[in-house]
């Protein structure tokens, strides 16, 4: 039986949003007993929970995320573990782990801040160095145990988005990839947007 993980967060009225989002409300509104059926409402931002950006976000692109074809959301991966490190920065092991066209995971450990206020105020930040390494890569698609890789003006989304480099945040779950084969699974939804809400799942292949 082929083994997937989950490298998502579940959306539900408790899910923790930034501070300058919209909350999210899933609203039960109709009830079989009553209805004869279930039925769901969900209202919430796109950049909520585990999410993927596409190079719209914060860039002149006008592709939205669904006109990208689904192959550039899945791949073999590989996670780089950057536990301690406030800025992560190059290294020259990276040139033998990171492939042209893979998909590349950063672990934190930040996750483990997920629920308090120092997870959107105070985490880990990707130095524009290693953006550009991994523009010179050619990678597919980068994703981190963060809300975002790097603070206002952006620096890093805007590097690598203009070089259609599609950014996952908020991920979970990743300490269970250390040393292991694996590839990703990040499907937007079909939605015409920037961004999309995504479930991540990380196949496993030992």
């Amino acid at each position: 039986m082929m083994k997937l993980l989950d490298l998502s967060y579940p959306i539900g009225n408790d899910i923790q949003i930034h501070p300058l989002d919209s909350p999210t409300i899933l609203l039960q509104e109709k009830y079989l007993e009553r209805d004869s059926f279930n039925l769901f409402r969900l209202e919430t931002g796109l950049h909520t929970g585990t999410h993927i950006d596409a190079p719209m976000h914060l860039t002149e692109n006008k592709k939205f995320i669904n006109d990208y074809d689904l192959n550039r959301f899945c791949g073999s991966a590989v996670l780089i573990d950057v536990r301690g490190q406030n800025i992560i920065e190059y290294k020259e092991d990276f040139n033998s782990l990171i492939k042209e066209n893979c998909i590349v995971l950063f672990y934190t450990g930040h996750d483990s801040k997920y629920g308090s206020k120092d997870y959107f105020t105070n985490h880990p930040v990707i130095d524009v160095e290693l953006a550009e390494f991994l523009v010179s890569r050619k990678i597919k698609m980068t994703g981190f145990d963060l809300p975002s890789p790097d603070n206002e003006p952006y620096p890093v989304h805007k590097l690598l988005l203009e070089n259609d480099i599609m950014i996952i945040e908020n991920l979970t779950n990743l300490e269970n990839l250390i040393d292991k084969e694996f590839e990703i699974y990040a499907f937007p939804l079909n939605i015409k947007s920037d961004s999309s809400i995504s479930r991540v799942a990380a196949k496993m292949l030992e």
